[in-house]
């Protein structure tokens, strides 16, 4: 009974988050989902292997249906002995998007609990980070594995944080855990970001334990981390093998290449500083951290009809409906990003207590944290700080490999949240004195509420309120529509100023209360968690709301199947698709229905990638035909229409001559001038594999007569030795050839595809995906994973011995 006692406050936490999580995403209990788009990309380019597996039983790991191959390693694969996995979907037992909100609220309790702060406060500050509007934005679009990856940043800091207190196996088992469950998440950017916080978190305790003389606790603990974490990476040993081999395939690998398609000397190392750079956080939007809309929220927000651009527009001619159907998504963002769906709101109300606890916290505490958030921050910025993001680009290893900076705010939002509630910790320990709290609120409530009044009074002197893009609205609407723009956008900054300032105000009332004795400590964690609530769901709930929601069929079967899409089904053969009616490299329907020359990928293979910008994106008839390109879909006036390409090279052929080229620019370049049906450009690396003596016999006949995505078999016949070339994408690390049921070696051809030499005679020839990464990786998850569960048999056995 005693020890229900002291579980049932945390299971009582464990219960209200359940309950928030399903009261926010409420239409999932009407069997509703959220509509994501990046999901709904997701179920387009996965749905070969889905089918696949589904009729089989079998895991393909390689996908014809985008970008002409690849492997499924980046696409949802399933790998052997994966129990984190099964672990993390024991944890996610609530319907999506619920699931990852719930994640988010335990993954933050467990931290506040591991830094010994009491179930109630734990519940508050977990409250203030699951509903940060960042982290619901990203629910909303479908960027779940990069929710997924921030749900477990808290538990991977719990791990860290408890080894530093107390090295016994529990702590050793959490860091493990967790970390394994971090990197089963998949989202690598994030876990990158949350690495550079563990740096500045260590050199506090480090700088911490110099001044102590506790060096050697500390490098011990370090000792202990060190062998959790690769214990973690060895449970996920398959998807970080796999990974890493295809990073080497994908757009995030190096390129050899040295030119651009248009001529210019091309970067080889990581991603260009343009493309890191593109979504980089304006200096002066950061305040939007605090006041949501401070610089008009989204790039498109609904203003209504009582806006002064509705009026304006109606003067300027415009009808009550276009008028209204304008105002439903005006550009009221005047910020430097590209596109925003939503600003990264963590909550005025949080932003106070933050400061607040500035004043209260010492020691390593508050630097790691503070140092963290003013990193994060620096960070974001992005090209707006240009000296700081240089510096990290070049000298800080693999920051290069990811994009959109302002996305490092997510340590923001943990942090901020973190030293908030740690600050309320401080706030109820009698050791500090009242005067000195009584100081932290003076302060507090001065800086962040005298910043709210500076905006509300010299807003006309500090803001122009004009965006990037207004000079476009000028011109195609007049001044008229710009002056009643920037009043809404005025209008818009002012409520959202108020509002914040209302609730610091309210926050340091009822602290102020506290401190004069006119609530308990009770009373206020509970007015808090009010006003937290009201902050940030009302911020929330602008963005991601009911009406996000379809119903299950829609997400089930997102695209719906157009008239052009039935006549190419109708060709029951093995040939692929280019829809040239949208954005080719840039959508998944074409791969719900088809297999696709496009698909929808943030790391695509790199070489198609290559082949776009230099002769796909220009239509190039001669290139699509070599890959098999045997139907467009095309825009017409009566809507999209199948165009057959009659010239298609079809699934294997034999050629005349071989053309021998010494480096990547020269394949690339060779495949313009080459009658690439009677040639084959192959590079000189794979001199030693290829045989020249052949004698071209056009008689000779291949034919694909078996096709599933990881294997293809070919019947072959010819009266002299030949060399074919097939149509598929080459990845020398998972196909092997065989022929006649005997490995032969393959390869790559044509810049992208694969070619070998057959002898005389009838042979079958047959391509099999069998990656050995899989293998290996399945090996070692296998062992790490016998390993963590014999680590907690000894600790539940020492337990129980001890208690004894």
């Amino acid at each position: 009974m005693a020890k229900l006692k002291k579980f049932l406050p945390h299971l009582l936490a464990l219960a209200g988050f359940v309950l928030l999580s399903l009261f926010y995403f409420n239409p999932v209990l009407q069997g509703k989902e959220i509509y994501q788009s990046d999901i709904i990309q997701y179920i387009g380019m996965a749905k070969e292997q889905n089918d696949f597996r589904a009729e089989t039983g079998e895991e393909p790991y390689w996908t014809d249906s985008a970008f002409g191959g690849m492997p499924t390693y980046q696409l949802g694969a399933y790998y052997p002995h994966n129990y984190i996995k099964k672990l993390d979907t024991a944890l996610r037992f609530l319907p999506r998007p619920a699931d990852y909100l719930f994640l988010y609220f335990l993954g933050f309790y467990i931290l506040l609990l591991c830094m010994k702060v009491d179930y109630k406060l734990a519940f508050l500050g977990s409250v203030a980070f699951g509903f940060s509007t960042y982290l619901i934005i990203i629910l909303g679009v479908g960027h779940n594995a990069k929710a997924h990856a921030i749900a477990y940043m808290p538990m991977v800091l719990a791990g860290i944080i408890a080894i530093f207190r107390n090295r016994n196996v529990w702590s050793f088992l959490l860091l493990a855990v967790a970390m394994a469950l971090e990197i089963q998440a998949n989202h690598f950017q994030m876990t990158y970001y949350l690495l550079l916080l563990v740096i500045v978190l260590g050199i506090a305790y480090l700088v911490d334990a110099y001044r102590k003389k506790l060096l050697p606790d500390y490098f011990k603990s370090i000792g202990v981390m060190v062998l959790a974490v690769v214990l973690a990476i060895a449970a996920n040993a398959t998807n970080l093998l796999a990974t890493s081999e295809y990073t080497k395939f994908s757009t995030r690998g190096e390129s050899n290449l040295t030119v651009e398609a248009d001529g210019r000397p091309k970067q080889n190392t990581g991603l260009s500083f343009d493309y890191i750079t593109e979504y980089s956080y304006g200096i002066l939007e950061s305040f939007n951290l605090m006041v949501p809309r401070f610089m008009g929220g989204g790039s498109s927000e609904n203003i209504g009809k009582d806006s002064n651009l509705y009026k304006a527009l109606r003067e300027i001619g415009a009808s009550p409906v276009q008028a209204e159907g304008f105002t439903e998504s005006a550009p009221t963002y005047w910020g430097d990003q590209p596109f925003v769906g939503a600003p990264a709101y963590i909550g005025a109300s949080v932003i106070f207590l933050f400061v607040f606890a500035l004043f209260l916290i010492r020691g390593r505490l508050k630097w790691w944290i503070l140092g963290g958030s003013i990193l994060a921050l620096v960070l974001s910025w992005g090209k707006n700080f240009e000296i700081a993001t240089r510096f990290f680009i070049e000298f800080v290893p693999l920051y290069d490999k990811f994009r959109a900076v302002s996305s490092i705010q997510v340590i923001l939002e943990l942090c901020l949240p973190l030293m908030a509630v740690m600050g309320l910790y401080k706030l109820f320990l009698a050791e500090i004195k009242r005067e000195e709290k009584l100081h932290a609120l003076k302060w507090s409530t001065k800086i962040t509420g005298g910043l709210m009044l500076i905006f509300l009074i010299f807003k006309s002197i500090l803001f122009e309120f004009s965006g990037a893009n207004d000079a476009m609205y000028s011109q195609q609407f007049g001044m008229e529509f710009m002056n009643a723009l920037e009043e809404d956008r005025k209008a818009i900054f002012t409520s959202d100023v108020i509002r914040s300032l209302v609730l610091v105000l309210l926050s340091a009332g009822l602290i102020w209360a506290y401190l004069n004795e006119k609530v308990n400590r009770n009373l206020l964690i509970g007015g808090l968690l009010i006003v937290l609530l009201f902050d940030l769901i009302g911020v929330d709930k602008r963005y991601v709301n009911n009406e996000d929601f379809v119903q299950a069929r829609e997400m089930e079967q997102p695209f719906q199947k157009l008239a052009a899409d039935e006549v190419i089904l109708e060709d029951t053969s093995h040939y692929r698709v280019f829809d040239v009616s949208g954005s080719p490299f840039n959508t998944g329907r074409t791969s719900y229905y088809h297999n696709a020359l496009g698909g929808y990928h943030a790391a695509k293979p790199g070489r198609i990638q290559d082949l776009y910008d230099f002769y796909i994106s220009n239509n190039n008839m001669k290139i699509l035909s070599m890959l098999n390109v045997k139907y467009f879909i095309v825009p017409t006036e009566e809507g999209t229409q199948a165009q057959q390409n009659p010239n298609v090279f079809g699934n294997a052929w034999t050629v005349k001559d071989l053309k021998w080229v010494e480096n990547q620019d020269q394949e690339i370049l060779s495949l313009e001038e080459t009658d690439l049906r009677s040639t084959a450009v192959i590079n000189s690396n794979f001199r030693d594999i290829v045989n020249e003596g052949f004698k071209f016999d056009p008689d000779a006949e291949i034919e694909l007569v078996s096709y599933q995505p990881n294997e293809l078999k070919y019947q072959f016949s010819a009266n002299s030795d030949q060399f074919v070339v097939f149509s598929e994408n080459y990845y020398q690390p998972g196909w092997q050839a065989y022929l006649d049921g005997e490995a032969v070696e393959h390869v790559q051809v044509n810049y992208v595809l694969r070619g070998m030499n057959v002898p005389a005679g009838n042979h079958e020839i047959v391509f099999k995906f069998e990656p050995e990464v899989v293998k290996t990786g399945s090996t070692i998850t296998l062992v790490s994973s016998i390993l963590l569960g014999l680590i907690l048999i000894g600790g539940v056995g020492y337990e129980i011995k001890k208690r004894r």
